[in-house]
C-alpha cells in the first residue's frame, strides 16, 4: 500500500514546522498573524495609502550556507533583499512572506532559516505574516532548499519618491554595505573553485575563514531611510544589487541626467579587494557585479547633502548628478 510519506512528503513534519513558526511569530511580534490559509493585518492610520510590493531570493549564496552548515544568516538576507528594494519607493515595510522549497524537510535546518527570517523582519520593522513550505522530493535533492520572499510596504501618496525631479547638482550619498550582500556569488564560487580555495580555509588578509566572510548577512536599511526621510527630501534611492552601482543607479535617473562617481570615495571592503586580486578580475567586472562597499545610494539636493551625512552614520558623498546622456560615469581610482 502506497502513502504520501513513502513518496517523500511528510505532512506531519511540515505541520510541526508550521507550529514552530507560529509560536516564534507570536513570541516575537506579540500576535499570531499567520492564518490557517492566509494571513492578515489591519490597516490603520492612512489617508491616501499606496501599497508597494517586492519579491526576491538569495541566489547561490544558499550553496555557501549549505556547505558551511550555517543557515540563519540567509534568512536575514532573504528579508533584506526584498525590504531594501521596497524602501526605494518611499514605502515602509509592513509585512513579509517567505517561501521555502526543499526535497526533504529537515526541521533543525529550516528552524535556523526561520530564525534568520524573523531576525530580518525585526531589523526591517515589519511582520512575518505567513509563508509556504513545499516539500518536493524528486525535484530538489535531499539537503537542498531554495528561498523566495515577498514584501508589502505602505506609504501616503505624498511620500512616494518621485525620481523625475532629480536634477543637475544633486548629490549622491552612499550608505555602506556590510559586505557582498547577496549578489555575485556565482563569480565568487568560480574564483574559489578555480583557485582551489575551500570555504573553511583561513584567509590571513581577512582574519577569518572565507566561508564566514561570505555569509555575512545583507544590511537592512529601514532605520537609516526612515531617519533620513524625516530630515531631508529624498529625491531618489537606488538599492545596489546585481549589476552593481552602474546597473542600479541608472534605473532612477531621468533622461538627460547622468551620475558622476569618484571611485576614491567608495569604501570598498577588503574581501572585495582580496577577491579581485585572487581572481584576477577586471575593475569593470567588479563594478558591474559587486556593490563595492555601497549598499544604497540616496539622491539629495546639494543644500541638504551636509544634513544627510550628519543623519547617516558612516555615509559618504560619492558623487553628483550632471547634465548629459543618461548613464553612470566613474572618475578617480580606488583607494588601496
Amino acid at each position: 500500500m502506497s502513502s504520501y510519506k513513502e513518496a517523500g512528503v511528510d505532512i506531519e513534519k511540515a505541520d510541526r514546522f508550521t507550529d514552530f513558526i507560529k509560536e516564534k511569530v507570536k513570541r516575537t511580534f506579540g500576535k499570531d498573524f499567520i492564518g490557517s490559509f492566509a494571513g492578515g493585518i489591519a490597516l490603520k492610520g492612512y489617508k491616501d495609502p499606496v501599497i508597494f510590493t517586492s519579491t526576491d531570493g538569495v541566489g547561490t549564496k544558499l550553496i555557501i550556507a549549505r556547505e558551511m552548515g550555517i543557515h540563519n544568516t540567509v534568512g536575514i538576507d532573504l528579508v533584506a533583499m526584498n525590504v531594501n528594494d521596497l524602501l526605494t519607493t518611499g514605502a515602509k515595510p509592513f509585512l513579509f512572506l517567505d517561501y521555502i522549497a526543499t526535497g526533504k524537510i529537515e526541521l533543525e535546518v529550516l528552524k535556523e532559516v526561520i530564525d534568520g527570517v524573523i531576525e530580518g523582519c525585526k531589523r526591517a520593522e515589519c511582520f512575518l505574516a505567513g509563508g509556504e513550505t513545499a516539500e518536493m522530493p524528486g525535484f530538489y535533492p535531499e539537503g537542498v532548499y531554495d528561498l523566495a520572499g515577498f514584501c508589502v510596504g505602505i506609504c501616503e501618496e505624498e511620500e512616494v519618491i518621485d525620481t523625475s525631479g532629480i536634477e543637475e547638482g544633486d548629490r549622491l550619498i552612499g550608505i555602506p554595505s556590510s559586505g557582498f550582500h547577496s549578489n555575485g556569488y556565482s563569480l565568487i564560487r568560480k574564483v574559489l573553485s578555480d583557485r582551489k580555495i575551500a570555504l573553511k580555509d583561513y584567509i590571513r588578509e581577512l582574519g577569518a575563514e572565507i566561508g564566514d566572510v561570505l555569509l555575512k548577512p545583507t544590511r537592512i536599511y529601514t532605520e537609516e531611510i526612515i531617519k533620513l526621510s524625516s530630515k531631508v527630501k529624498i529625491k531618489g534611492l537606488a538599492h545596489i544589487t546585481g549589476g552593481g552601482i552602474p546597473g542600479n543607479l541608472i534605473r532612477i535617473l531621468p533622461e538627460g541626467r547622468r551620475a558622476a562617481i569618484d571611485k576614491s570615495r567608495l569604501p570598498v571592503h577588503r574581501e572585495m579587494v582580496w577577491l579581485q586580486e585572487v581572481g584576477s578580475i577586471q575593475e569593470e567586472e567588479m563594478l558591474k557585479t559587486f556593490n563595492m562597499g555601497i549598499g544604497m545610494i540616496a539622491v539629495v539636493e546639494d543644500s541638504e547633502a551636509g544634513k544627510a551625512l550628519e543623519v547617516l552614520e558612516g555615509a559618504v558623498e560619492i558623487g553628483m548628478v550632471q547634465k548629459g546622456q543618461k548613464g553612470v560615469e566613474f572618475t578617480g581610482t580606488f583607494q588601496s
